[in-house]
């Protein structure tokens, strides 16, 4: 049996690069599509796809363009909360857990803190879950000037929306100002609205 992510060295990672399906489906290590590795659409998506591509033993006579129109309209089906995490979940809560560590660190963190926090970082990356996202984020953190900023409540929460970003400018999304990271992770936005 091949070695799973976390028994793969950095490097072994990186190189091989998520496996991906024609629909764009990545497949885990032992070849079957990696729930944390995908969203839920795709893999439904994927699934759906899987049983209408199975050849038809009867012409379908009684369909009607309104039944068509109200099943090309039908919602996506919601994935229940007690489910294992797909990627979306589990990218929300991993940043929203790592953004609320970098709000509760010292100002002025002891050394053995700062060796500890930026051990946890690269062991937090080796043992996520959507192993090649995990990865990712290893090849960034080697990267010149990527490395875990850890000096300060400042210098870590700036250095963690950085990150953050990089992910967000990956996948098309808009980028987060910076500046404005520890009213968004720690003391809450100045309109008030998080007061309580």
């Amino acid at each position: 049996m091949a070695p799973g992510p976390v028994e793969q060295n950095e490097e072994q990672q990186v190189a091989a690069g998520p496996q991906k399906m024609a629909n764009g489906v990545i497949l885990g290590p032992d070849g079957k599509p990696c729930r944390t590795c995908n969203s839920v659409s795709s893999l439904l998506s994927m699934t759906k796809s899987m049983s209408t591509s199975k050849p038809a033993t009867a012409t379908a006579t009684t369909s009607s363009k309104p039944a068509a129109a109200a099943a090309a309209t039908a919602p996506t089906p919601t994935y229940p909360s007690d489910c294992p995490p797909d990627v979306e979940a589990l990218g929300r809560s991993s940043w929203t857990l790592l953004h609320s560590i970098t709000g509760a660190y010292p100002e002025r963190p002891s050394p053995t803190l700062q060796s500890e926090t930026k051990t946890f970082l690269h062991t937090f990356a080796k043992l996520y879950p959507c192993w090649h996202c995990g990865g990712d984020f290893q090849a960034w953190m080697r990267e010149a000037g990527n490395a875990p900023r850890v000096s300060s409540r400042d210098e870590f929460g700036r250095w963690m929306c950085e990150a953050h970003n990089a992910v967000n400018v990956k996948l098309g999304k808009s980028v987060f100002d910076c500046n404005r990271w520890e009213e968004r992770w720690r003391t809450g936005w100045r309109d008030g609205r998080c007061d309580f």
